[in-house]
């Protein structure tokens, strides 16, 4: 962080138009007046953020505010010594409001008990990008956050000194005071927070931040900021919103993805009680290539209550124009996959070098070679988040106001639904009842702002499960060619992989989610390596799903080389380690990138913390895995039985994390132990395509895991001096193939295709 965005942190918003709490937008402001209206209290001291110019950096104190929320403000402290913190991403259950909070109150040396922590409105001007996703809250946020509290700090401090007439380099500060040791005296954060608010902001140059040995909170065990609201049921949600006059609301859409409503039986369903009106959607083009959101066609029907809409949708008779929609068929698709794996190279070349069609041929006399080879599928997945899609918009005075779940609050996407500037729309960020990258679509959200337009007064749109499940933009599924060679002393000498994925019809660019990277493992661990790709068409919409491409790739990829080690007799911990010994030591890792001493690390962790070649209980087997993803390292061992009717229990997984220091210890621990519960239960989890629509619409042929199948999970975290990276993905891919891997040991079949079920395996 340079001088002058750490000036425009700490500054607040500059002149222009900010977001406001109550009625949306508030009028032009200037610098000064913008200080006077962030702050929180008669008094006090409030810092803020702004990714807009820079400009002059200074925090001013003043009278009395004409409403009392700060707009991007990261810090606010009362003189009755409240401290409030505000987290600017959304709140998703991965506890990163929280953990926002531990941050901040870390480099401000505050007493937890002191601190509240508020959830930010979406503001762009003020904050940037709101994002909750790719697990990057943690890592786009550490530096932004540790200044934003060791600057409160430093300008405490200050007023402290001059008050005191002793010079800033005396004072310490702990527990929500400042303390001059010399004299004994002391100063609370509250005391202080107006004589520290009319100081100037000091320099970046000038900012201390702790070392690793000096965290009191970082690392401890913190509950959730929200967990007693929840307990109690208080509102929080997009679901507990309730205004004056509020109407409701669904849209039911075309099984086919592209099909439109030609007529519905309106006269009747009008008659129906409590429903108000029912219409045609034409439905709205897509706001951008990359996330598709936009509004599908098809009935709305608007009521007063869920239920009633819900009822009334059971007796719509829709007739569904599908000359345009998808005919996506996963039969088709498996077909077309294996024509294409006959070929060992595929259409596109992602990377190559060396000779691998020379290294793995038969007539190849260089070397003694022994070549393994495995197809592996995988289907399509739900995100089958718990929490049905809904919004509330209300649109009025030519802007429009929602609040929602959103994991990538964007007022332009809106704006184009609700017809209207996307300086007239207000997004209410609400705490998200699970995402998994579904909720960064916000298509939703579009259809509220929509319908916001012709329902007078606010309306309440909430999709049924079936709504989800049907038009969901589902983790891709796809297919994996490997062909691998083994030297004389049976160590990995050539890498050759063609995956088989898909491209979206209307872009020609691979799904979310598919393809290959050009750098995937083990890419820089061997002299002859190729990756390519074949693509087929497909309309269905795929976003990006828990642990985006690593969640499939790592268990292809780490069941092929557990293939590999087995076929060359070796054990696979050792032949692992031999693998990544090949790039530790040897110049520094790409930043980001796979780091082959912390894999190293982490795999002998989890070894060691299994009992790796120790005996086990009779039946029980162990697997690892070791895979590479948002910025961690994770390694996991199963302990796996197979009993004789192909039931499988997972018992134990132990999960062994370099994600550097870990900010609240009882949420990692979360995080892991979730993680490894939801791999599991994918392995059992397949919504197929037929003639473009998903043939299961909900739970009963889509079964969510259930606590019977949770395993002791056992999680050792290396605290590395690495940044923290964020946690809610990279536990997840590694799962599933070590429990694919123990069960090999188990039962010596190779599972090459997931779900399971397809090879007779049930999870117990």
């Amino acid at each position: 962080m340079n001088s002058e965005q750490f000036n425009r942190m700490m500054l607040g918003a500059g002149s222009g138009t900010v977001a406001g709490a109550d009625s949306g937008i508030l009028p032009n402001l200037s610098r000064r007046g913008f200080i006077k209206v962030a702050s929180g209290a008669a008094g006090g001291l409030v810092l803020g953020l702004s990714m807009g110019a820079p400009g002059e950096a200074q925090a001013q104190s003043a009278g009395p505010p004409p409403r009392p929320f700060a707009p991007g403000a990261f810090v606010r402290i009362a003189p009755d010594g409240k401290i409030t913190l505000i987290s600017k991403n959304p709140e998703i259950g991965q506890g990163i409001k929280t953990g926002f909070g531990v941050i901040l109150a870390e480099e401000l040396d505050a007493s937890w008990s002191d601190v509240t922590v508020e959830q930010a409105e979406v503001n762009r001007a003020v904050y940037g990008s709101q994002i909750a996703g790719g697990s990057m809250s943690i890592p786009r946020a550490w530096d932004e956050l540790r200044y934003a509290g060791a600057g409160a700090r430093a300008m405490l401090v200050a007023a402290a000194a001059n008050q005191w007439g002793v010079p800033a380099s005396d004072l310490t500060t702990s527990e929500s005071r400042v303390i001059h040791a010399a004299s004994g005296r002391t100063a609370s954060y509250g005391s202080l927070a107006t004589a520290a608010a009319a100081l100037p902001v000091p320099d970046i140059g000038s900012i201390r931040l702790k070392t690793r040995k000096e965290y009191k909170l970082i690392g401890k065990r913190f509950t959730g900021v929200d967990n007693a609201a929840l307990v109690r049921g208080q509102p929080l949600f997009a679901l507990d919103v309730q205004l004056p006059g509020m109407k409701y609301a669904s849209i039911a859409k075309c099984p086919s993805v592209g099909g439109k409503a030609k007529s519905f039986n309106a006269e009747e369903i009008k008659k129906l009680p409590g429903i108000l009106d029912a219409f045609i959607v034409e439905g709205t083009p897509p706001v951008t290539d990359v996330m598709k959101t936009g509004v599908l066609p098809g009935v709305a029907i608007i009521g007063k209550s869920t239920w009633a809409v819900f009822s009334a949708r059971k007796a719509l008779k829709i007739e569904w124009d599908t000359r345009t929609a998808s005919k996506d068929s996963w039969t088709d698709f498996v077909k077309q996959a294996k024509a294409l794996s006959s070929n060992a190279q595929g259409e596109v070349v992602v990377k190559t070098k060396g000779d691998v069609d020379k290294a793995l041929s038969p007539d190849n006399t260089d070397t003694k070679i022994k070549t393994v080879e495995a197809f592996y599928q995988f289907g399509f997945v739900s995100h089958a988040q718990l929490e049905p899609q809904n919004t509330v918009a209300w649109f009025k005075d030519g802007s429009v106001e929602l609040w929602a779940p959103m994991q990538l609050p964007d007022p332009a996407v809106v704006a184009a639904a609700a017809d209207v500037p996307a300086d007239r729309v207000k997004l209410n960020q609400m705490r998200v009842g699970g995402g998994f990258g579904r909720r960064l679509m916000n298509d939703f959200v579009c259809e509220a702002a929509y319908l916001s337009r012709r329902v007078e007064g606010p309306v309440q749109v909430v999709w049924t499960r079936e709504d989800d499940m049907r038009h969901d933009a589902y983790r891709v599924g796809g297919f994996m060619g490997y062909r691998a060679g083994l030297d004389t002393q049976g160590k990995l000498s050539a890498f050759d992989a063609h995956m088989v994925s898909f491209k979206d019809t209307a872009s020609g660019k691979v799904s979310k989610g598919g393809g290959i990277s050009p750098n995937e493992f083990p890419a820089d661990y061997v002299d002859d390596y190729r990756a390519s790709q074949s693509l087929m068409p497909l309309s269905t919409p795929t976003v990006w799903w828990r642990a985006p491409g690593a969640c499939t790739m790592a268990w292809v990829q780490q069941s092929f080389l557990h293939e590999v080690a087995v076929a060359a007799g070796r054990d696979h911990v050792e032949f692992l380690l031999e693998l990544f010994g090949r790039g530790a030591g040897k110049g520094t890792p790409p930043a980001g990138g796979l780091d082959a001493a912390r894999a190293i690390g982490v795999i002998k962790l989890a070894a060691e913390k299994a009992g790796w070649n120790k005996p086990l209980p009779k039946g029980h087997h162990h697997g690892i895995a070791f895979y590479f993803s948002h910025l961690g390292h994770i390694a996991e061992v199963a302990e796996v039985s197979v009993d004789a009717s192909k039931k499988v229990t997972v018992h134990r997984v132990t999960v062994a994390a370099d994600v550097g220091p870990v900010i609240n210890l009882s949420a990692a621990e979360n995080q892991c132990e979730g993680s490894v519960v939801d791999a599991i239960g994918t392995m059992t989890l397949e919504v197929t395509i037929e003639d473009g629509a998903a043939q299961q619409t909900n739970f009963d042929r889509y079964p969510l895991p259930r606590m019977a199948i949770s395993p002791q999970v056992d999680v050792h975290f290396v605290q590395s001096e690495h940044s923290p990276t964020g946690l809610g993905e990279p536990v997840f891919p590694p799962v599933v193939p070590a429990i694919c891997n123990a069960i090999y040991a188990a039962t010596g079949h190779r599972i090459r295709t997931l779900p399971v079920t397809q090879e007779g395996f049930r999870l117990g």
